[in-house]
């Protein structure tokens, strides 16, 4: 281990799942055993991962599985050495949830997605595997055309919504964790992420999960036009500066943190709406420089309560998951990010 042991080095769950299935064109979804197990064999001059985050549905866990089901899993994860930080609460429309600015039945649905996650997270906490981490949320409203409409009353709704969700969450000891990303009504781009955070209005309960590739979209002003911070063929100097001027805007709401690359293009696989496109840490096309970007984020990172960090590799092809090289090559990135910016 190097001079830092924290941020702790986590690998998601979910890049087996988001964008898999069974139906034409589509690859069929890696199991949490085996997303487990390549997770395990990672290892970097004796550096492990040291833990996952978890998505809370099909086919990975049941959302009403039992407790002791959900102590069986917890046992599983515990066994291959790993802890568990942030999970993510099934809001989407075809899991437990609905739309965070739809109607009082889709609200409601919403609200019971965020109960089942706090009900989930509470026996991973009384097992001992969860010890840190948060409950990741997004408005559940795919594409930004219905909340045009009337861009103001419908940023309204999800914040009424988010505030309900905050204190079920506030009452539950957990914080949520609102995920910005270009496919989301309402957090479709850093100026309205921005604004659905203040108008909410509950920073102890209620922050932001940036991700290194989604915000790269947030400078370029895709779904946005009039938030782009940088234009095609900017400067490395111009890059920076529009860069410090969006991590400053939220970094101080930033309360988990997705290391990843994005090649600047938006990509999208079965229900999940074109968004950031994720791509191997060592892709040749990446338009980041991972540790440097990572640092405008965990400036601080301790005093808003991030014990750790997260890859995600989401909607890489299941070939690209199977390898061992892969895995090497993103913990490797990680333990850089730790070493420029740890604890």
């Amino acid at each position: 281990m190097g001079q830092h042991s924290k941020p702790r080095l986590h690998n998601a769950m979910w890049p087996g799942l988001v964008g898999k299935g069974n139906d034409e064109g589509q690859e069929p979804p890696i199991s949490l055993e085996r997303m487990l197990d390549l997770t395990a064999s990672a290892k970097v001059n004796g550096q492990r991962f040291e833990g996952i985050d978890y998505f809370l549905f099909l086919p990975h866990t049941d959302p009403s599985a039992s407790d002791d089901e959900i102590r069986k899993i917890a046992d599983s994860i515990q066994s291959r050495g790993f802890a568990v930080g942030s999970l993510v609460a099934p809001v989407w429309k075809g899991t437990v949830g609905d739309s965070a600015m739809g109607d009082q039945a889709a609200r409601e649905k919403f609200l019971e997605a965020v109960r089942v996650a706090c009900r989930i997270a509470k026996v991973f906490n009384e097992h001992g595997v969860r010890k840190y981490g948060v409950i990741r949320i997004d408005s559940a409203e795919h594409g930004v055309a219905k909340w045009r409409e009337d861009a103001k009353a419908n940023t309204s709704k999800i914040a009424e919504t988010f505030k309900q969700a905050a204190k079920i969450a506030a009452d539950h000891g957990e914080r949520l964790a609102a995920e910005g990303e270009i496919c989301w009504a309402g957090m479709h781009s850093w100026r309205d992420m921005l604004n659905l955070l203040e108008e909410v209005g509950m920073p102890e309960s209620l922050g932001f999960q940036a991700d290194l590739a989604h915000t790269y979209l947030y400078l370029m002003g895709y779904n946005a036009p009039d938030c782009a911070l940088i234009k095609e063929g900017y400067s490395e100097a111009e890059f920076y500066a529009a860069y410090e001027q969006m991590t400053d805007k939220l970094r101080p709401w930033t309360i988990d943190f997705h290391v990843a690359q994005n090649d600047g293009q938006v990509h999208g696989a079965g229900s999940h709406d074109k968004t950031g496109k994720h791509c191997p840490a060592d892709d040749p096309n990446g338009k980041l420089d991972i540790v440097r970007c990572a640092g405008y984020w965990l400036k601080d990172a301790a005093a808003r309560g991030i014990e750790h960090i997260c890859w995600d590799g989401c909607m890489f092809p299941n070939a690209t998951l199977e390898k061992t090289e892969t895995w090497n090559t993103i913990l490797s990135t990680m333990i850089k990010v730790r070493e420029a910016h740890g604890w």
